[in-house]
Formats: structure tokens, C-alpha cells, sequence
């Protein structure tokens, strides 16, 4: 990783002087970063990680699109750390906005969103890179290293796809970027996904988007989550016209107590492997028995993020990794949501990045504007 001098010199930032025989010492001039990210508690992660590097000084944290271009025309930032899912305005067009207004300043996403379509979109706005959320404490200062010597940067998670010739497609990205994508049928691995969610009716939303997906082509859905969120998901699935009663009665949609079913398998204040394995083959053979053969589970859950919001971190992280241990037989997949008030604020960066090591991917969530 470049740190240091040799980062400023790449954006022509640094004024050196000969240090020999008395001469002054290095004048260095700081390179100047603009943070437009919705997420409090994952804007100060990026903070928090950009300060390891002493050469870049952040100028402006922004938490809507619109926001975000003014402060760039105004400031004029040498760097731009831009979300896709801002408020007001998207970040693919933020991203061409700042592009046209202040072509001086280098952009580099850090989102969610991980299709191949949005990650080519944003690159064809002029940006210089893609990071994805679930690799920013690994590599987000190898990112900013590699656009502020002018090098495109994609995350290693995105696969070897090559996004060099991107072209603006816009359009596709803007599309695909606005919704959350259910968990799909058909014959695919077992995916284990995580969203992080700003707030409960975010999760509510996501957690119903994923239900009315795949309930609409057939699917069993089960959800687990606090009394809350599943009488909102049930209300929000009414309220879009999914046949939530006849699910119910055909076994096809399970709603579950989160708080009782983590009860259920723990001991000794742990996950035990037994009593999971047993609760979810049970769950899992339920719900199949009532759709096709080739159809799929989709499960949606708040288990280790009710673990974790109770302040047992070893124990949410446990779980996770056990319940890619006793999926892995059933043509099931899980989406596990978060909501960021619920990570201990000293420990976020190093929480979050195992808790992303434990899925399979982490989940686009829709854009508000």
C-alpha cells in the first residue's frame, strides 16, 4: 500500500524541499476529501479509517446527493467518497454532476449495491473506483491509493469482472439500483446475505421487498424478526396486494419470534450447533413441503443482529458462521438485516468486517430519494 509522501506526489499535492545541509524541512499540502454517505454510524467508520493516513484531511461530511453536489462546487475537493443510495438525489447522478461541475476532484464509490450493471454505470460517470461496503476496512485505503495515481480500482469481492471499457449505462444502473432484488428461484448455491439497514422501517421494507419477491413466484418465505417489523412486513405485503392470507394457509409464509426462537437454540449464553441444526432442518422441511419441487426458501432474519443488539457480539458472530454450517444441505437462502444503531459504537469497523465475512454477499438496498 502507498502511504505517505507518495500518495500526495501522485495528485501533485506536495511541495518538497532539500532537507541537506540544513535545508528546510518537507512542506506537504493536504489532500482534501469530501464523505457523502446516509449512514451516520458508516460515515464515521470511513472517517475513522481515512485518518490512518495523515495526508488526507476530510473537509466535508454530507448525508443527501443534492448536499453533496453543492458542497463539491463549493469546496472543490481533491477527493469524493460517494455512496450510491444517497437521498434526494442518487450517487450515479451526483457522481456526473460533480463530474461536469468539478472535474479536478477524483470519485470513488463505496456501496452496497454489487451488480455488474451499477458498478459499470458508476464507473462510466468519470469515477475512479468501486469499493464495496463489505471490503471498505480491508481496502478502502488501498482504493483512494490507487484512483489518486489515477488507476481504476473495483473491489476484489466484485469478482474478475472487467469494468475497463464502461460506457454510460446509466440507465440500466439507475434501474436496477432503485430496488431491492429478491432472493432468486432456481437451481443457484445457498446464498447467506447481509443488508445493513439505517433504521426499522428500512429493514421493514427490505425485509418485505425480499418476501413479496419470491412469495409472487411461488416461493416459501419464513421470517424471523421482532413483533414490530414482522406485523409491519405482513401490513406492507396487504398493502402491495400479495396474497399474505392465502400464503399463511397453505404454509408457504411462516412468521417467527426472533427473541424466542434465538432462546430456543442457545445455551450457556452461545449458539449451540445441535439445537440450530435441528430448528432450522424442521423450519426449512416445513416450508418445502408446501411449494414445488425445484422452488426455494427465502429466509429473512434478525437472529444474530438480536444477539448482537443485546451486546453479545461473540455470540451474533458465532451464529452466523453456524448457520452456513446447517443451510448448507437445504435449497434455502437467508438474508440477515442489520440496523446500524444496533453496533457498539468503539468497535464497529472491526464488528462489521467479521460479521461481512460470514455472507455470501452483501445486499443492495433500494435508493431513496
Amino acid at each position: 500500500m502507498l502511504l505517505g509522501l507518495e500518495v500526495a506526489a501522485c495528485v501533485g499535492k506536495t511541495a518538497r524541499a532539500d532537507k541537506s545541509e540544513g535545508g528546510p524541512s518537507v512542506a506537504r499540502s493536504l489532500i482534501r476529501v469530501l464523505v457523502a454517505e446516509d449512514y451516520e454510524r458508516f460515515r464515521r467508520l470511513l472517517v475513522s479509517i481515512l485518518q490512518q493516513m495523515p495526508e488526507l484531511q476530510v473537509i466535508c461530511e454530507v448525508s443527501d446527493g443534492v448536499e453533496a453536489v453543492r458542497k463539491a462546487e463549493e469546496l472543490k475537493p481533491d477527493l469524493v467518497l460517494l455512496d450510491i443510495g444517497l437521498p434526494m438525489l442518487n450517487g450515479i447522478e451526483v457522481s456526473r454532476q460533480i463530474g461536469h461541475l468539478c472535474p479536478g476532484s477524483t470519485i470513488l464509490f463505496v456501496s452496497q449495491e454489487n451488480s455488474s450493471d451499477i458498478v459499470q454505470g458508476a464507473l462510466a460517470t468519470g469515477a475512479k473506483g468501486y469499493v464495496s461496503k463489505m471490503d471498505t476496512a480491508s481496502e478502502l485505503l488501498i482504493a483512494v491509493n490507487a484512483v489518486l495515481r489515477g488507476e481504476q480500482f473495483v473491489s476484489s469481492s466484485l469478482g474478475s469482472r472487467d469494468f475497463s471499457d464502461s460506457k454510460d449505462r446509466h440507465t440500466t444502473a439507475d434501474r436496477e439500483s432503485k430496488k431491492l432484488a429478491p432472493l432468486p428461484p432456481g437451481s443457484i448455491a445457498i446464498r447467506h446475505e447481509v443488508a445493513f439497514y439505517r433504521d426499522n422501517a428500512a429493514l421493514v421494507d427490505g425485509f418485505a421487498r425480499v418476501a413479496e419477491g419470491a412469495l409472487n413466484v411461488g416461493n416459501a418465505v419464513i421470517i424471523i424478526a421482532t413483533e414490530p417489523h414482522r406485523s409491519s412486513i405482513f401490513q406492507r405485503l396487504r398493502a402491495n396486494a400479495v396474497e399474505v392470507e392465502a400464503a399463511l394457509d397453505q404454509g408457504r409464509f411462516i412468521q417467527l419470534d426472533a427473541f424466542e426462537t434465538v432462546s430456543a437454540f442457545m445455551l450457556n449464553d452461545y449458539p449451540d450447533a445441535p439445537r440450530c441444526a435441528e430448528m432450522v432442518g424442521n423450519l426449512v422441511t416445513r416450508a418445502s413441503r408446501r411449494v414445488g419441487e425445484h422452488a426455494r426458501v427465502a429466509i429473512c432474519g434478525e437472529c444474530a443482529p438480536t444477539l448482537l443488539s443485546e451486546g453479545k457480539v461473540e455470540a451474533a458472530i458465532r451464529l452466523e458462521r453456524l448457520w452456513n454450517e446447517v443451510t448448507r444441505s437445504f435449497n434455502a437462502d437467508t438474508l440477515c438485516g442489520y440496523i446500524w444503531s444496533a453496533f457498539p459504537r468503539k468497535e464497529t469497523i472491526s464488528i462489521f468486517k467479521n460479521i461481512c465475512a460470514q455472507h455470501s454477499a452483501v445486499v443492495g438496498r433500494e435508493l431513496a430519494y
